[in-house]
């Protein structure tokens, strides 16, 4: 068993080790965490970039990886504190996204800006406590090769994009995309597919 699966397994350690990597009433690691653990842990391809006023909220228990020439643009937030964030070769992370693991990006992706793209939810069931202090719960979303996801998009938790998927402008995700669409709307539904046939797009 490894260090890392010692330390989650037992409340006291995993309390410790969060101390030591976390400030206290932050989401953030601390600077000695983002300067001496992050670069060695995690993995960027040749001519990625990362922009200075991006927020990279990525601790060493979890990966991160950002595919070659790969861009992840300003203002921008990245957290893989409680999933994996890994990032395919040459896509583009728009301006202000934010994406919060676990969550898998293909290669050749554009996301436009002002998208969220989060595989976490919180708890609400109980009504004697807040949502912010309730179990947290994860569902991998995978977004495929050559998909274009439009501005101010939301990707729910356990979502598959398919490859070669678009998806409108103001679109929330709800449900699974297959390839070859493209996808609108709040709940977002399919309203076309590729034709490999005739190739053509046709209306659903």
């Amino acid at each position: 068993m490894s260090i890392i699966s010692k330390i989650k397994e037992n409340p006291k350690l995993k309390k410790l080790a969060l101390a030591l990597l976390i400030p206290s009433n932050e989401h953030r690691p601390r600077l000695w965490v983002r300067l001496f653990l992050n670069p060695f842990k995690h993995k960027r391809g040749k001519g990625s970039i990362i922009r200075n006023r991006t927020r990279l909220d990525v601790f060493p228990f979890n990966e991160f990886n950002l595919g070659a020439g790969s861009v992840i643009e300003d203002f921008s937030t990245i957290n893989n504190g409680v999933g994996n964030v890994v990032i395919g070769a040459k896509t583009i992370i728009g301006i202000g996204n934010v994406i919060i693991g676990p969550v898998t990006i293909g290669d050749h992706v554009m996301l436009a800006q002002n998208i969220v793209v989060s595989g976490l939810n919180h708890g609400y069931e109980m009504i004697d406590i807040p949502p912010s202090l309730q179990k947290v719960s994860c569902k991998q979303i995978f977004i495929g090769d050559n998909v274009w996801i439009g501005a101010n998009s939301v990707i729910t938790a356990g979502v598959t994009i398919g490859k070669h998927v678009v998806i409108g402008g103001g679109s929330v995700v709800t449900k699974s995309i297959p390839d070859y669409c493209v996808a609108v709307g709040n709940p977002a539904k399919v309203v076309k597919q590729y034709s490999f046939e005739e190739g053509i797009w046709k209306k659903v």
